[in-house]
């Protein structure tokens, strides 16, 4: 199935074929929900450059995620430039950018993105708060919609129009998934000293971050109510705008990230202490629902 995928997307080199399956290998370890929504829901044509984006937006993180702010901010400038040299030179010595600048061959508004998303990489790399939704906003909008659209520019329509409308959904989209992020590792991200819910609405319910009550449990039931508006008005934009053969996917990684955000409200105050997560079998059974609806269409 894998090599009718690398076949279906022009890729015929022995060497690109590795390190197209190295960067599969890759995404099926960090992302296995997301993972295993592209392979089952996704034209096999798409498959291989969906795994090419992703691979490529997690290493990015990967690699300015440790360290100081100054450590951080030097391992991003050495990255774009290897990032930056690759597509001068249309190689790399690394697989991932070599799958990258083959990927933005063949779809070419993958390249404006990763240049986006470098520059995003900035603010990432030196934020400690988020003081308040008008600073959320920024963030989502330099960072967090770069990253996601490296893979969603894959899917988007051809129409001026329709795409517009798209683009904006997937801004609902990151924009809900970045706020549940932040409830999902906040134990994690207070230790790091980087809380990513904004400090004004902590301060409103006067919650204290680092141990569960009552205060955090109206603030958590805040902020995921908020991040359920946002989910809600995505996937009505998406649904309606992308072709029909990705329509099954669309609608199995937003139900993920419903499963995500329900499992954030039944955690509530105790994200203080533990992460959270969708359950596995319930991911799995969706997964299966969608897979089972789209050969139902197209038989």
């Amino acid at each position: 199935m894998w090599k009718r995928a690398l076949d279906r997307a022009g890729i015929k080199e022995p060497r690109l074929r590795r390190d197209y399956t190295e960067q599969r290998h890759a995404v099926r370890k960090f992302a296995t929900a997301e993972y295993a929504a592209a392979r089952l829901l996704l034209p096999a044509a798409l498959v291989p450059h969906v795994m090419a984006a992703v691979a490529f937006m997690h290493d990015t993180d990967d690699r300015i995620d440790r360290g100081t702010p100054d450590e951080r901010a030097a391992a991003l400038t050495q990255w774009g430039g290897l990032v930056r040299k690759a597509f001068a030179e249309s190689d790399s010595g690394l697989p991932v950018l070599r799958c990258l600048v083959r990927t933005a061959e063949r779809h070419p508004d993958v390249r404006g993105y990763v240049e986006e998303f470098l520059q995003g990489c900035e603010r990432e790399v030196t934020w400690r708060t988020i003081a308040d939704e008008d600073e959320l906003e920024q963030y989502v909008r330099e960072y967090s919609l770069p990253a996601l659209m490296l893979t969603a520019c894959l899917l988007a329509p051809a129409d001026a129009g329709a795409r517009a409308v798209f683009t904006g959904g997937c801004h609902r989209l990151i924009r809900a998934m970045q706020r549940f992020d932040f409830l999902e590792d906040l134990s994690e991200d207070v230790r790091a000293g980087r809380p990513g819910v904004p400090a004004d609405a902590v301060a409103r319910h006067g919650a204290d971050l680092t141990r569960p009550g009552a205060a955090l449990g109206r603030l958590v039931a805040e902020q995921a109510d908020l991040a359920g508006i946002d989910l809600t008005a995505a996937a009505a934009c998406l649904t309606d705008v992308v072709e029909p053969s990705y329509r099954p996917f669309i609608q199995a990684l937003i139900g993920v990230q419903r499963l995500r955000l329900d499992a954030v409200r039944r955690a509530g105050a105790s994200v203080a202490t533990r992460s959270s997560g969708p359950p596995a079998p319930a991911a799995a059974l969706l997964l299966l629902r969608q897979t089972a609806a789209r050969a139902r269409r197209t038989r």
